[in-house]
């Protein structure tokens, strides 16, 4: 009988070993099968966790024990493991080290080693999987939700919304839509706020007024198209389309608004 298994044998209860070292017993190894991305933010092309041993403190035992990896072992603990056990290196790569679900051993170290962010460390941390997944599926629910608005709105809002995202709206139905479409899955959030967006409304029907020769929007001013009379300067540097829209949301552009909604019909 090994060192390690005696030890085991005559210590603590064996379930508690398997609760703090990372067990031989296929249900401790199989729980998760996923690969674990390991990140150490600093550590450069080639980062190598230093090997010296460590002593923590293990909540489960209520003792100070040494923690050292030996990737031919089954404990992340020294007086769990065999007499002649050697300590293994660990190396990120791109600041990345992927640990398999055959490496349960190195898996517990990295969690229970001082510098994991976990244990209030500062050198390295485990990619939460979970998040990304929770925010994968919100993510493509909000896309659902997007096109969901698309199929719903009538002709006329999704013309004045095409017309906001500079859409050519001089072409068949069906083709605003695919480029809408297109929208909707590229910028799901965007795409629904601007229903509601009176800056969204705003632009699209300044646009429809340049288009149908009301104003006539240049780099240096807008203008009305008839007349030429100004109706603003814009600023040197300055969107001409976003600092007409901004005029014709305050009390100032009132007028302007009222005169391009009577000539719009």
């Amino acid at each position: 009988m090994s060192q390690a298994n005696t030890k085991a044998g005559r210590g603590r209860p064996r379930k508690n070993v398997s609760k703090i070292s990372v067990s031989s017993d296929s249900s401790v190894v199989n729980r998760d099968r996923s690969t674990k991305r390991w990140i150490a933010p600093k550590g450069g092309n080639v980062y190598l966790l230093g090997q010296r041993e460590l002593s923590v403190f293990d909540e489960e035992s209520g003792n100070i024990r040494v923690l050292r990896y030996c990737a031919g072992e089954n404990s992340v603990w020294r007086d769990e493991q065999s007499e002649y056990a050697a300590k293994s290196p660990i190396v990120f790569r791109d600041k990345n080290l992927f640990v398999g679900p055959d490496q349960p051993n190195l898996q517990r170290f990295l969690e229970l080693h001082p510098s994991n962010m976990a244990n209030n460390g500062s050198v390295f941390y485990m990619e939460d999987n979970s998040a990304k997944v929770e925010q994968t599926v919100d993510d493509e629910f909000l896309i659902h939700d997007a096109i969901s608005l698309l199929r719903s709105k009538d002709l006329d809002e999704l013309m004045a919304v095409a017309i906001s995202f500079s859409i050519d709206t001089d072409r068949p139905a069906s083709e605003i839509k695919h480029d809408l479409l297109i929208k909707a899955k590229s910028s799901p959030q965007t795409f629904i706020d601007s229903f509601d967006n009176p800056v969204v409304a705003m632009k699209a029907k300044l646009r429809q007024a340049e288009g149908m020769q009301i104003v006539s929007v240049k780099e240096d001013a807008i203008r009305w198209y008839d007349t030429n009379k100004t109706i603003i300067i814009v600023p040197p540097g300055k969107d001409p389309m976003d600092i007409f829209v901004r005029y014709c949301l305050t009390e100032g552009g009132a007028a302007v608004v009222a005169q391009i909604d009577k000539e719009l019909g």
